[in-house]
């Protein structure tokens, strides 16, 4: 079981998806980014890519986010992140995608869906294959100024070539990278 940090469901259990194509966030990594995040969560719209259990659309919503998409192409981590989802009673504030990342940016780029914060914790090999930041930008999904996450392990050397990290933290084999999509000029 995954436990929820803080906030409105502190404490509260959601469960894993049981299979190792989903490596939930370990909770030492978690808790040092939602204390970097919770002031900014308030009433923002996120998009959870690769959600896995929708550990961190559910850590954000019970912080005070006002909205999460969560996405994955797995169909038994969607079915967890529902029935997750049903166990926090947030149904009303929350979308789930059974698609491929790309594909449902490209929908959502479609339906004019914009995110003030975007999680990404793709499977290691699918970040320089797939460039999940590359569709973000071409699809403009991002408002002005909002953040992008990144985790990637330490050892990867992934150039995103459309952002620039604005923080970096390394825990264990994990590395968070931080990137904001650039202020629009009135």
């Amino acid at each position: 079981m995954i436990r929820i940090i803080g906030g409105e469901f502190k404490g509260r259990k959601i469960k894993k998806v049981p299979s190792s194509r989903v490596r939930p966030m370990p909770h030492r990594l978690k808790e040092t980014l939602f204390n970097i995040l919770h002031p900014l969560l308030q009433d923002k719209v996120i998009l959870d890519g690769f959600a896995g259990t929708g550990s961190l659309g559910l850590e954000a919503l019970s912080r005070g986010a006002a909205e999460v998409v969560f996405v994955d192409e797995y169909p038994l981590a969607t079915k967890i992140i529902k029935e997750n989802i049903i166990k926090c009673k947030v149904e009303d504030r929350t979308r789930v995608l059974t698609k491929e990342f790309n594909r449902a940016v490209i929908q959502l780029a479609r339906e004019k869906k914009r995110f003030d914060l975007v999680f990404l914790d793709p499977p290691y090999a699918l970040l320089e294959e797939r460039n999940p930041l590359k569709v973000l930008k071409k699809r403009k999904v991002v408002n002005p100024g909002g953040i992008i996450l990144l985790r990637q392990h330490r050892r990867v050397d992934f150039n995103p070539k459309y952002y620039s990290a604005e923080r970096e933290i390394v825990s264990g084999d994990d590395k968070l990278l931080f990137y904001r999509e650039e202020e629009t000029e009135e």
